[in-house]
Parts: structure tokens; sequence; C-alpha cells
């Protein structure tokens, strides 16, 4: 399984998880930064290019270790909390096949985060965290706050 996100917050979330990622095998793909390593110290781990927003050479680049992985490993699936680094992964996953699942982040109940209205064409299940989320992604399967 393929899990994809940026560090802070979206990374907490992700990792919030728990037992459901460690029984099963895993990568980590996420931002080389010093709370992602510690905080992912042990695991299996590929750094994506930083920052994504508004920056087409790291997306770009993101894009090329997104075909390599996915074409090279085949995950299971992709699930991911956001933020923009998870679109080239959703987008391929959607293409080849590969069950993408977006989690939307605790803290957006109002408006659909940018990554969220992004990765929502290609996901084949959106999750969120509060009732009040479902009307900005109707069909959407409610989980619960994460954290």
């Amino acid at each position: 399984m393929l899990l994809v996100c940026s560090s802070g917050g979206h990374l907490a979330q992700l990792l919030s998880l728990g037992e459901w990622t460690r029984e099963r095998p895993t990568r980590w793909v996420t931002f080389d930064t010093a709370d992602a390593r510690s905080l992912l110290e042990g695991e299996d781990v590929v750094w994506g290019h930083h920052p994504t927003t508004r920056n087409i050479p790291n997306l770009l680049r993101n894009t090329v270790l997104a075909a390599r992985m996915m074409l090279r490993e085949r995950p299971a699936a992709v699930v991911s909390t956001g933020a923009g680094i998870a679109v080239p992964f959703f987008v391929l996953g959607r293409a080849l096949g590969v069950p993408t699942v977006f989690i939307e982040v605790v803290d957006r109940i109002e408006t659909a985060t940018l990554t969220g209205r992004l990765c929502r064409p290609f996901a084949t299940r959106v999750l969120v965290q509060w009732e009040e989320q479902r009307a900005l992604y109707p069909g959407a399967t409610v989980v619960g706050p994460l954290l």
C-alpha cells in the first residue's frame, strides 16, 4: 500500500490510522522534513519534491516519481490525506486501475481543499471526517475524526 501525503498535519492524520497501516506492507511518500524523518523512522519512505503548490517543476518531478513507483510497484492501493503531492499518484492510480482513497483533512468543514477537489475525480473512495463534509463530497463515507 502506498501512503502519500505532505508532512505536518497531513502526515499526522495518516499516521493516526495506526495498526491499519502497520498490518499491511506499506511505503510512504512525503516530504523530507525534520518531523517526517522523526515520525517515519524505521518505515519504508520515499521523499517527494517540495513544495508542490504552484511549483510546476516539482509537480513534474513528483509526476515522474509517481509514474516510476506506480509502474514498478503496482501498489494494492494509494491512500492520501493530501496535499498537492497526492495528485499525480491519484491520476496514475486511476489510469492503472489501482484503488485510490482520499481522506479529507479534519480542519476543512466549510470548503473542500484544492487537493480534495483535484483528487476526487480519480478517487475510488472519498472518506470524510465530519458529517458536514459530505455536503462537499456527495457519496463520501464519514469515518469520524482521525485525530
